[in-house]
């Protein structure tokens, strides 16, 4: 009997980082139905709902909490990730959802206390009287202990996964999963193909930068399209076309001026925008015109002792 029983708690026992994802789907979904809510007021005057903006907030609360809890015994989020409350108090084996009165109680812990800490706000700041003094020192006071008390159930439930909030560990309502978790099927050989196709093309963005695309390009393209019929003024220009005559680095884009000697584009094309009687610096040619070297000589550059 007893293993049964632990079998039972385990199978309902919910994962930690569920009940999170539910507390968080469940702030997403206010955030949406308050943006939405407030939407249908676009073309009314600005700051129709300010001076009520809490009870408004309270009502679509409470909407929602009875069509949710009240009705399903579940929030939006739960219910989206298969989990209903149930009432930890009862010893019955079977699920027991949460009473009436719990659920209520609920509705006035998180509805009714985040409607009385807005409200409670919006009277301090707007009363500087010396009476709201030892009032408003009070709620801070009891502000603080309640998220206090908040920090320390939430240690708490990363140690036990139990109680993901301080309202359900008072109320004795804990997250059980709707229908039983079948066993997952985890299909290693597909697993392992994507971890291997995932770390060789992170592998890939590793070493890409550190190869020299060009020169390897034209390393291979030599041996694709051997030089032909070249002549002597052409296999000069293969001879000095290992280097740029700017700036001394492999020539990228190489173009020629007229001379026997090779540049850059960019170098080349700044340097006689810079100065329109731009020559050689090796041989003093003067720019006719920029022209792209021939396709096959430099492929031939790199073979060129």
């Amino acid at each position: 009997m007893a293993p049964r029983e632990e079998n039972t708690k385990s199978t309902d026992r919910v994962l930690r980082i569920s009940q999170l994802d539910a507390l968080e789907l469940n702030k997403a979904l206010e955030q949406l139905v308050w943006s939405q809510f407030t939407q249908c007021f676009h073309g009314f005057k600005p700051g129709l709902f300010a001076r009520f903006e809490p009870e408004v907030k309270a009502f679509l609360w409470l909407f929602l909490w009875r069509f949710t809890i009240y009705s399903k015994n579940a929030t939006v989020g739960q219910s989206v990730l298969n989990i209903q409350y149930k009432d930890s108090f009862s010893q019955s084996l079977r699920y027991q959802p949460p009473s009436k009165n719990q659920k209520i109680w609920y509705a006035v812990c998180t509805i009714g206390g985040r409607w009385l800490e807005e409200r409670c706000y919006d009277l301090f700041r707007n009363h500087h009287l010396a009476s709201f003094g030892k009032l408003k020192q009070c709620a801070n006071f009891v502000v603080g202990l309640l998220k206090l008390g908040g920090l320390i159930n939430f240690l708490i439930f990363l140690q036990r996964g139990k109680f993901a909030t301080l309202t359900e560990r008072l109320l004795g309502i804990n997250s059980v999963f709707c229908r039983p978790q079948n066993a997952r099927e985890v299909g290693f050989e597909y697993m392992n193909r994507e971890l291997l196709w995932h770390g060789f093309a992170e592998f890939l963005i590793f070493l890409l930068p550190l190869i020299n695309i060009q020169k390897l390009k034209a390393k291979l393209s030599s041996w694709c399209i051997p030089l032909t019929g070249a002549s002597n003024s052409d296999s000069t220009l293969a001879t000095s076309g290992k280097e740029c005559s700017l700036c001394g680095e492999w020539p990228t884009m190489p173009h020629t001026i007229g001379c026997e000697h090779i540049f850059c584009y960019y170098c080349v094309k700044s340097s006689f925008l810079f100065d329109m009687y731009f020559t050689c610096p090796k041989c003093g040619t003067e720019v006719h015109s920029v022209q792209p070297l021939k396709s096959g000589i430099e492929m031939s550059e790199v073979n060129v002792p």
